[in-house]
């Protein structure tokens, strides 16, 4: 690993649900490691840089409005202009959902759950690399 793991945390509204039962949809979990990926590309080399793509993406666990998710990213290798980043998604809190209970009750997980994992590259050209923004990131 490059540099530290960088993360998001957010909470899944209503409104990112797209399936039955308040299921958000799985592309939800693309976009927040792509802005775990832009961070670590600015942190590594001064420019948010481009998405190139993901491979090797699993979904582990299901996401439902309401729940709390950590996206979570690390530099697992560097290239001449590419960044190759692992990625994770962690559920930390999570709705009740019991009937008895208040529709806004909540449970925090105490083992985090992982919800996906995946490997994406991230391109930033030559001429626009600055340097490490960020001393935990200076290359050896």
């Amino acid at each position: 690993m490059i540099g530290q793991k960088v993360s998001i945390k957010a909470r899944m509204s209503t409104g990112e649900a797209h399936y039955a039962g308040d299921l958000v949809n799985g592309s939800h979990i693309l976009d927040f490691w792509g802005d775990v990926a832009t961070e670590l590309a600015i942190r590594l080399h001064g420019d948010e840089g481009l998405f190139y793509g993901y491979d090797n993406i699993r979904f582990l666990a299901p996401i439902y409005a309401g729940d709390f998710v950590e996206y979570v990213g690390w530099v697992e290798k560097v290239g001449n202009t590419s960044m190759v980043c692992k990625f994770e998604a962690y559920k930390h809190i999570q709705l009740s959902r019991t009937p008895n209970l208040a529709v806004s009750s909540a449970d925090v997980i105490d083992t985090p759950e992982l919800c996906a994992f995946g490997t994406g590259i991230v391109v930033v050209k030559k001429e626009e690399q600055r340097g490490a923004q960020d001393p935990l990131f200076v290359q050896k």
